[in-house]
């Protein structure tokens, strides 16, 4: 099995996928408890729920699963959220609180590093090399990362979480007409719930590759899995109606945010401090 896989096109737009993948290699599987084998923390079906929405689009997953190692943390470990509950660079339980591996089977210092050169290592720089590619062609590039979490997870938030999250390190990681295109269009979409920067503001890979001030553009997505999915519990079966309502709305935004990107390299040109 293969980190990463790309889908490329020739667009400024480049779609993350982090936590779409769920192959464990057998070491690891062998050593995970039921609850670990569940994979209920997977990001189900948001490669598919993207796929075709936009021409000229790259999309960049990750095949692995996010309790091999996960793709949007931090490689040197550093919380994304300090003083709130989150998982680590490799997981050792579950959104629940719930431990994810047989007692003393959890990785050591040393296999997470294996595992960061193996697996998270080379997602991302599979994911830089489309953005230098899409910065090179189009004067800039806009990355939109793809994500997707159950509705409810006390252990993480209080309540049921709006059905778009977007997250742009409270403005720091794009452009301003990036966040305005993709906030006004979740929170007009009908009969869907939005917010900016609520509890999800950015993942690492947002923050790390939001530098506007050079012509990279992230914003970040995360989606209610009850747009989506039949039951947020297994199977976590993809429902194709609800998805169809969805993807009109993720249509949109993603057509938006192409069409700005022509703009936005002009004004990179003109003036090279105001892309930030």
């Amino acid at each position: 099995m293969t980190p990463f896989e790309v889908t490329r096109g020739d667009g400024p737009v480049v779609l993350g996928v982090p936590h779409s993948g769920t192959f464990v290699p057998e070491d690891i599987w062998k050593r995970l408890t039921p609850i670990g084998r569940k994979l209920a923390d997977t990001d189900w079906h948001v490669d598919r729920l993207y796929t075709g929405l936009l021409s000229g689009v790259t999309m960049v997953r990750a095949n692995f699963h996010r309790y091999v190692i996960d793709a949007n943390r931090d490689p040197e470990g550093v919380s994304l959220y300090p003083g709130q509950n989150t998982t680590t660079l490799c997981p050792t339980t579950d959104f629940d609180g719930r431990p994810i591996y047989l007692e003393g089977e959890a990785p050591d210092d040393g296999e997470i590093e294996a595992r960061r050169l193996a697996w998270h290592a080379p997602y991302h720089a599979a994911l830089r090399s489309e953005l230098e590619r899409a910065r090179e062609r189009h004067g800039v590039a806009i990355l939109y990362d793809c994500h997707s979490i159950r509705s409810a997870v006390p252990y993480l938030f209080e309540g049921t979480l709006p059905d778009f999250n977007t997250g742009t390190n409270g403005g720091t990681t794009c452009a301003p007409e990036i966040e305005r295109a993709v906030f006004e269009r979740t929170e007009s979409a009908s009969g869907l719930t939005a917010v900016l920067n609520g509890r999800f503001k950015g993942g690492w890979t947002t923050r790390h590759y939001g530098r506007p001030e050079e012509g990279f553009h992230a914003i970040q997505m995360e989606l209610a899995q009850k747009t989506h999915l039949a039951s947020e519990d297994t199977p976590f079966d993809y429902d194709a109606n609800k998805a169809h309502r969805l993807r009109s709305h993720l249509r949109d935004i993603l057509e938006a945010l192409a069409a700005l990107a022509p703009t936005l390299a002009r004004k990179a040109r003109q003036d090279p401090g105001s892309a930030s």
